[in-house]
């Protein structure tokens, strides 16, 4: 099966995480896909397949005769769409021939723009795909998970001889824990690539640091014909945290390897009110700075207005995965040789996000994160080319080549 019709299959499964749910999966509906990629790994003839009680999807593409001694490589995408907009009913739209200019989303009535994605221009005279407008595409990340599976075919039916090939698929990635139950002790790899990332030929092995902060403010609700000195307006203190945060630093005017602070929501009344924020930075001091600006905002409020007004919740999210791969630099030579040997320049660009890989090199399984030829991710401006996806599929042979050498 080509690797596009693979997309398109893998993309009508609706699979969005739920941000609100703590369980994981946290939807029972990516199930549905875990299951059909369960059954295809089965019918290629890998051994140990399961999937797990917790949506975890294994397999193992045993060594070619003679090549058991090789480094066991290890390749993993997830299963899930992000919540920030809807995945349920996609409607791809293919465009063969792609001439470079303006897409109109029929669904919407919108228009992917090459002002707003300069990276169009180079796919031009190319197949496109992308949503119809009102839905995402899931090529984030069911793109990495098409080009895996199309890869292991691939290596199968063209006997390219190998050492043992792990492949894993997670859910949950979108919500932060997709690597929460990844079981190293079942996948037995040295090292693993994620398929998860957007440029072609890209091979990213530095992250954000993360961290997810809630101020939850406690009002105190009086008529305001008697409110002097007594009330105080929980929805207006949360305004006030947000004025005290610096208002360059947002993702709207950050770049490269700058942070930032990042209002996802506000909620509330004079009563009381929630604010949210992720927080994000590549450099280690200059992201725990950040977190101690948070906690100092928390001192401010309380002593102007009286104690536990205003109480901050920090959950860490996951950390920089440059500390582990620095002392790992053979996992990102071997990609960026295949990438090379697919004739292109690697690209590696600092990533402004994480992967299921940032989690997974601190738990032992050093994991930088590879290009699929996506782009526009999480939105309705999700975008991918067949070539793009065929380079992918390439790069991956092209790695366990490298390390059956």
């Amino acid at each position: 099966m080509r690797v596009e019709e693979r997309l398109l299959k893998y993309v009508s499964y609706w699979t969005t995480s739920d941000e609100e749910c703590r369980q994981i999966p946290s939807s029972e509906r990516q199930f549905e896909l875990g299951k059909v990629l369960e059954q295809e790994l089965r019918d290629l003839g890998l051994e140990k397949v399961t999937l797990t009680d917790h949506c975890y999807v294994y397999g193992l593409l045993p060594a070619t005769k003679g090549y058991a001694d090789k480094p066991a490589v290890g390749f993993i995408s997830h299963m899930d769409t992000a919540p920030d907009f809807s995945g349920k009913d996609v409607k791809p739209q293919i465009i063969p021939d792609y001439d470079g200019n303006d897409v109109l989303l029929k669904g919407s009535g919108t228009y992917l723009k090459v002002s707003n994605f300069p990276t169009l221009k180079t796919l031009k005279g190319r197949t496109l795909i992308t949503t119809d407008g009102t839905t995402l595409l899931g090529a984030d990340d069911k793109a990495g998970v098409a080009e895996i599976m199309t890869a292991v075919e691939q290596i199968i039916t063209e006997k390219i001889p190998h050492g043992d090939i792990w492949i894993g698929f997670t859910p949950d990635e979108e919500v932060g824990s997709g690597a929460d139950l990844f079981d190293l002790d079942y996948f037995k790899a040295k090292f693993a690539y994620t398929v998860d990332g957007d440029y072609e030929g890209e091979v990213a092995y530095e992250n954000f640091n993360a961290a997810s902060a809630s101020f939850e403010i406690k009002g105190v609700n009086v008529h305001p014909g008697e409110a002097k000195d007594i009330m105080i307006n929980a929805a207006l203190a949360g305004c006030e945290i947000a004025s005290l945060l610096p208002e360059n630093e947002t993702p709207a005017h950050t770049e490269g390897r700058e942070g930032f602070y990042h209002l996802t929501d506000f909620s509330g009344d004079i009563a009381h009110a929630k604010v949210n924020y992720i927080v994000r930075d590549h450099d280690k001091a200059t992201f725990e700075k950040r977190l101690d600006t948070l906690r100092g905002i928390e001192k401010k409020m309380n002593e102007k207005y009286h104690a536990d007004t205003v109480k901050l919740n920090i959950q860490h999210s996951y950390s920089n995965m440059l500390e582990v791969i620095e002392k790992n630099e053979y996992v990102v030579a071997i990609a960026k040789k295949a990438i090379k040997n697919v004739g292109l320049e690697p690209v590696s660009r600092p990533v402004r996000g994480g992967t299921d890989g940032a989690r997974l090199s601190f738990m032992g399984l050093p994991c930088p994160n590879l290009g699929t030829g996506g782009y526009g991710f999480h939105g309705p401006f999700e975008h991918i080319s067949v070539e793009g996806m065929d380079t992918a599929v390439s790069v991956i042979k092209e790695i366990v080549k490298i390390t059956a050498e």
